[in-house]
């Protein structure tokens, strides 16, 4: 159940409100709740709102200090977008195998540490955790700055916390497809103040905020971009937030009634679950044993109107060997 099947009066009238106010600042009162309202419910202490989940990656990239030089280890499966980011941070992508979880091989992680690696994205793939702690572990051994592709993931749990807690910087989508939308924009979270200060100039030109000048003199000590949201985003966002709780709810009551029916069928696997992962559940994955009944199953399902996500319907724009337009340049 992604977000924009529950959009109804709820956004309409908070959208409708601004129209009333005639208030379209990109920093005002709403922007301001939704970030605070966000950082609450995944249990951290910033959140900066920005115009996508893309822009979210390349915004933590910069704040870490990524450079033309640098390298950043990401994994084979995931959207493009992970790496469209490194890219044009100017770093260079290396990527590394994924393991049963469908996310980052920690073993593959720590195998393609060179002197040049200075941060790792994980990718939380369809409603998955990574297994964080094993990553967490191998990146502090070499000090490594993890930034956290929760894209795909929001609603997860961790142990006790929500995914996105775990890291130095987190990174949400809220495109039409993600768990809550809002249209389009995206989130970084993050317990580190400086980095939370750098994310808000970063999205905003490197505007400071000064509160000693006004801002056509405000003052600046980054380069920054224009990855600022707006008032009818945050709206949206605000009201998609109080239905997230039931999405989950109702995701893991579906997930488990067809789990429960596939485990009948001895001639399938489950993706593996990291033991202290509770799934977003957004999606069931399982492997056949052939590739021709895979592709069998799923033009039965499509006969029947019912499709797939990602895996194999999108995988050109998943799978990092069909990228031969970015890695021919490394």
């Amino acid at each position: 159940m992604p977000g924009f099947e529950l959009i109804g009066k709820e956004e309409r009238n908070a959208v409708n409100e601004i129209f009333d106010e005639k208030s379209f600042f990109y920093n005002g009162k709403r922007v301001k709740s939704f970030e605070r309202q966000f950082a609450d419910y995944i249990g951290v202490n910033y959140a900066v709102a920005v115009s996508s989940g893309t822009a979210a990656i390349k915004t933590a990239l910069v704040v870490a200090g990524i450079k033309p030089g640098d390298e950043v280890i990401t994994q084979t499966f995931t959207f493009i977008a992970t790496v469209e980011a490194i890219v044009d941070a100017g770093a260079t992508p290396i990527i590394v195998n994924v393991d049963d979880t469908l996310n980052m091989d920690p073993a593959e992680f720590e195998k393609a540490i060179t002197p040049k690696t200075k941060a790792v994205i994980p990718v939380d793939m369809l409603g998955v955790a990574a297994e964080v702690d094993q990553i967490n572990a191998i990146a502090a051994k070499h000090n490594l700055i993890v930034i956290d592709d929760c894209c795909e993931s929001l609603g997860a749990d961790w142990g006790n916390d929500k995914l996105g807690v775990q890291f130095d910087m987190c990174t949400f989508s809220f495109d039409n497809g993600k768990t809550i939308t809002t249209g389009e924009g995206g989130m970084i979270t993050t317990n580190n103040e400086e980095y939370y200060k750098l994310c808000l100039e970063y999205r905003d030109h490197g505007h400071e905020n000064n509160p000693n000048f006004p801002r056509g003199r405000d003052t600046h000590r980054i380069h920054g971009f224009n990855f600022r949201t707006t008032e009818l985003n945050a709206a949206i966002g605000i009201e998609q937030l109080k239905k997230l709780d039931l999405i989950v709810k109702t995701n893991r009551k579906h997930y488990r009634i067809y789990e429960e029916a596939f485990t009948e069928i001895p001639e399938i696997s489950f993706r593996r679950i990291p033991e202290k992962c509770n799934p977003l559940c957004d999606c069931l994955i399982f492997n056949f044993p052939k590739a021709s009944q895979a592709k069998n199953f799923v033009k039965l399902i499509n006969e029947k109107g019912l499709g797939t996500k990602n895996v194999p319907d999108a995988i050109e724009w998943h799978f990092a060997r069909h990228w031969d337009h970015i890695f021919q340049k490394f």
